[in-house]
Parts: structure tokens; sequence; C-alpha cells
């Protein structure tokens, strides 16, 4: 008994292409190269902005020196309370009853705001 030899090139062979699809593959393969290449330089590009990022950090808001400052209370007034947050300080005043709130900005120390809080009758 003998075998047959089977021939591997019996179920793949290629049918050559014709020019126009010869053309269309080349089309195909520069498109997946350019598409490749810009998908690494958006890669690399967002690598580059966070190693900036983080070897140079932004610089913190100057504070103005506090004893530059003085902001007078009302006759009578007392602080209640003092808040910090976003840049702002929050400071309470409560005076005859009226409940007031002063926002000042954290980097200047100006006034920025008053609310002021009055009891219906």
């Amino acid at each position: 008994m003998t075998a047959k030899k089977k021939n591997p090139d019996a179920h793949t062979s290629e049918v050559p292409l014709d020019p126009q699809q010869e053309a269309i593959l080349r089309k195909l393969k520069r498109m997946a190269i350019y598409s490749t290449a810009l998908m690494v330089a958006g890669v690399l590009a967002i690598i580059g902005v966070i190693v900036y990022r983080l070897s140079n950090p932004a610089p913190a808001p100057k504070a103005a020196p506090i004893a530059a400052i003085t902001n007078a209370l009302p006759k009578g007034s007392r602080v209640v309370s003092t808040a910090v947050s976003d840049g702002r300080i929050v400071v309470t005043i409560e005076r005859n009853g009226v409940t007031e709130m002063r926002v000042f900005d954290l980097s200047t120390l100006q006034l920025r705001g008053t609310l002021r809080l009055e009891p219906q009758n």
C-alpha cells in the first residue's frame, strides 16, 4: 500500500490579482500604515502632556500678607464662624439678630460679596 501525497497548495492556491485589485490592496496598506502612525503619534502626545504636567506643577497662588489688610467689623457684632473653600474666605457675622456673610478673595483678601439674612416680622 502506498499512501498518496497530499499537495499542501491544493486548497490554498492563490489566483493572481489583476492590476486594479493590486492598486486597491496597496491603497489599503498605505491607509493602515497612516492610521497606525497617527494613533502612535496621538498616544505619544498624550504621554508627553502627562510627563510635562507632572514635571512642571502649577505654582500655588501667592497669598497677600495677613498683617497688611485690616477689615473692621461693625460695632456690636461678633464673628460666628469662618470657612475657607475654592480660593475664598467666608466670615459669618452676627449683629442685633441679623446674620451676615462676607466673602473675601483668598489671594487678595478683598471683599467680593455680602449676604445678609434678616428674620421676617
